[in-house]
């Protein structure tokens, strides 16, 4: 159902070609190329737009296809005989500054790019061979850099004779499936830097549309061969991709583009073509460029919930909503979503309690709106699970906390304080629920059988909780937890399904067990005879309670030995062991409580990272930052008493820093928008400075004396953030 551009669909564009070639060629050798300029691209007539066929499965919105199922190959037609090297043009492009005459040079230029197949002629390693694997583009990657390097300061003339030989390729007519040439020739256009200028945009995005609307076949090819490209130019190419959108949303002139509503098809035509990109850079670890290099932060600005809404109404329909294509999407952007989407539950549950309570006749009071949680301190765990327990119809309810026997109001403050105490005692060692692993610094799962695996429910619902209702916690889980946290993102209907189990490798294993993984990289990697000189069978051991307990791992496993032949399969079924089988019941149980509250499409946007950022915040503390942002109350910026406050807090320790955040605003986390989302107060307190300063965590605001001197300030802050639990009125 996709639409390939044919040539009767461009006759508005070829009158726009003629208007190129018109132009005066002399005019203008020297100026610079921001000066290009296309004319009447507000005549260019629309076409019909792409049909996006996204599904939601698709974790990084374009799935690259096993060798059996690539399109046959057509025959390549004969290229032309072209034997310019990279010096030969970089001899004539010196010999053309220097003397001023660009005839040498703009004729290569102009028939170099006149045509898929001359620009193939120029680019190919060999022209005499096919290069129709996924594994080689067969493209001089130099020469192409060394080009388009030096087309930026050639004349104008040069540089338009470049965007007309692209139009005629795009203008040609297609028959049948495209070419291995094709393909190249597509990879390559891509590349160029004049697609920079927004005066070149109605060209690039006819290219784009051309390259959306390949095969998925075809895209298979590209994904492959982009992952080939440097760094540097892969980044650019993102960036301009990304440039492109961002200002077809919000152009600076916009009589530079055609009206948007001729044009509907540009945005999703870049976005399917950056989605190439993006799979490109999943497929190589370390990943080329960083996830987050894919983040648009334009689209923070648009109304993100109507896009959301378009995908959860029309998912996999022709629609397009940047929703299909999460990677695109900033992590700020995406928590604005999941707190919105977790504020409409909210007000849903509250609403459809009331209209029930009304039902019945009963009377309705407040306290029906909320989850309200009260707890013990002495009895904290067990409490907690007893009050989450009976009152799970109530979670996606906004969350309130009660201490027994303590005056203080549950503005945000003490929640904050309850997550913290309950998550200190559920990971403390003596609890047995976690190893903490001194190497990694992470928690994992106990692998200790048990009747119950309630309370692993309950850290998952905390997690769950903590999400919805906006708290960061201090919680060190290795990335794979949140990697099974998300298989799959949405609970399965049939309860029989497996959940919690991912494909790991040992990299994961790494993560957690750094020295065993070594281990087992060393037996991949032994030179010698295996099952002579380690003598192991397809079985491990575990203590338990004491108890050293056998696990084959694969039927029949204590009588097979390990060998050269069969050592990869060992590791890849211990670490699987490791890290799904032996933990399955309490991942399972985690599993469930975490989307028990959580559970929503808004997690089908999320990478495992951006699930570690949303529960844990950032570790980083940048306290220059939370000063530039702070507000004041009774105070200037510039008094002496806050003057002193920033020179201590700026020489205070890391965990006296994390102290003084955990005591104003109940985390010692940043949040995921920075120290900026925090809104941070510093007021003025009218008592005496023999006081310790006070903290409203409700509100993030801290209660600071005039103290008369930085020695006395220093004193009583750090004795206030030292002895920090508790709650009270003032």
């Amino acid at each position: 159902g996709l639409e390939r551009g044919a040539k009767n669909q461009f006759s508005t564009f070829s009158n726009f070609i003629t208007t190129i070639n018109q132009k005066k060629e002399g005019i203008g050798n020297r100026n610079s190329p921001t000066q290009l300029v296309i004319p009447n691209i507000k005549n260019v007539r629309d076409l019909p737009p792409i049909c996006l066929d996204v599904r939601q499965k698709q974790r990084i919105s374009i799935d690259t296809l096993p060798q059996e199922l690539k399109a046959p190959i057509p025959p390549e037609p004969s290229l032309p005989i072209r034997t310019k090297t990279v010096k030969d043009f970089q001899d004539d492009v010196e010999k053309a500054k220097s003397s001023g005459d660009w005839k040498g040079v703009h004729d290569f230029y102009s028939t170099t790019f006149d045509s898929f197949l001359e620009i193939n002629a120029a680019f190919k390693k060999d022209t005499d061979s096919p290069f129709n694997t996924i594994e080689d583009s067969g493209i001089n990657g130099k020469f192409v850099n060394v080009v388009y390097d030096a087309l930026l300061n050639t004349p104008q003339d040069v540089q338009k004779s470049v965007l007309k030989g692209i139009i005629n390729g795009l203008l040609q007519e297609w028959k049948g499936p495209r070419t291995k040439d094709d393909l190249r020739a597509y990879c390559i256009l891509l590349q160029n830097p004049q697609f920079s200028n927004t005066s070149t945009y109605v060209i690039y995005a006819h290219l784009l549309r051309q390259i959306a609307a390949l095969t998925e076949a075809d895209h298979h090819f590209l994904v492959h061969w982009s992952k080939k490209i440097s760094q540097k130019r892969f980044k650019q190419l993102v960036d301009r991709l990304l440039q492109f959108i961002s200002l077809r949303l919000f152009p600076a002139k916009p009589e530079e583009f055609p009206p948007m509503v001729k044009c509907t098809w540009w945005i999703p035509s870049a976005t399917k073509v950056l989605a190439l990109f993006n799979a490109a850079n999943s497929l190589i670890s370390p990943s080329i460029i960083s996830y987050t290099d894919f983040y648009n932060s334009t689209l923070d600005h648009i109304d993100l919930m109507e896009e959301y809404h378009n995908w959860q109404c029309y998912g996999n329909s022709h629609r397009f909503s940047f929703c299909q294509y999460p990677f695109i999407i900033s992590i700020a952007a995406k928590k604005v979503i999941i707190q919105r989407d977790s504020e409409q539950q909210m007000i849903s549950i509250a609403r459809q309690s009331l209209v029930d309570k009304v039902s019945r006749r009963q009377k309705p009071d407040m306290n029906m709106l909320f989850l309200n949680v009260k707890v013990r301190r002495t009895h904290l765990v067990s409490d907690s699970l007893d009050e989450l327990s009976r009152k799970r119809a109530d979670l996606k309810k906004k969350l309130k906390v009660t201490f027994v026997g303590e005056a203080g109001l549950d503005m945000g403050g003490l929640t904050k304080e309850w997550f913290l105490l309950l998550i200190r005692q559920i990971f403390h060692p003596d609890y047995g629920m976690f190893t903490y692993h001194k190497d990694s610094h992470c928690h994992w799962f106990s692998s200790f059988k048990c009747d119950n695996y309630s309370e692993f429910r309950l850290v998952g619902a905390l997690m769950g909780l903590a999400v919805y209702n906006s708290i960061t916690l201090d919680i060190r889980f290795p990335p794979c937890c949140y990697k099974k946290l998300l298989s799959p993102p949405i609970v399965p209907c049939d309860h029989n399904t497996l959940v919690g189990i991912c494909d790991v490798t040992l990299d994961d294993l790494f993560q957690i067990m750094p020295e065993l993984a070594h281990g087992l990289s060393e037996l991949l990697s032994y030179e010698g005879n295996v099952e002579e000189d380690f003598y192991s069978t397809f079985q491990v051991f575990q203590e338990e309670f004491g108890v050293i307990k056998s696990y084959n791992l694969k039927p029949n496993g204590d009588k097979i030995p390990v060998t050269n032949q069969n050592r990869k399969e060992y590791v890849q079924l211990y670490v699987d062991f490791l890290l799904n089988k032996s933990i399955y019941k309490q991942f399972a149980a985690f599993y469930y409580g975490f989307h028990s509250v959580c559970a929503s499409y808004a997690l089908l946007l999320l990478r495992p990272e951006e699930v570690e950022i949303l529960v844990c915040g950032s570790p980083e503390l940048d306290m220059s930052a939370l000063q530039r942002s702070t507000q004041y109350e009774g105070y200037q910026k510039n008094d002496l008493t806050i003057r002193y406050f920033w020179d201590v807090v700026l020489g205070f320790s890391l965990d006296l820093q994390k102290k003084l955040l955990h005591f104003a605003t109940g985390s010692d986390r940043v949040p995921v928008g920075g120290m900026a989302d925090l809104n941070f107060k510093i007021s003025k307190s009218e008592t005496s400075t023999n006081w310790l300063p006070v903290a409203h965590t409700c509100f993030n605001q801290l209660c600071l004396p005039p103290y008369k001197n930085k020695k006395e300030l220093k004193q009583k802050l750090i004795i206030g953030i030292s002895n920090a639990e508790g709650f009270g009125l003032e």
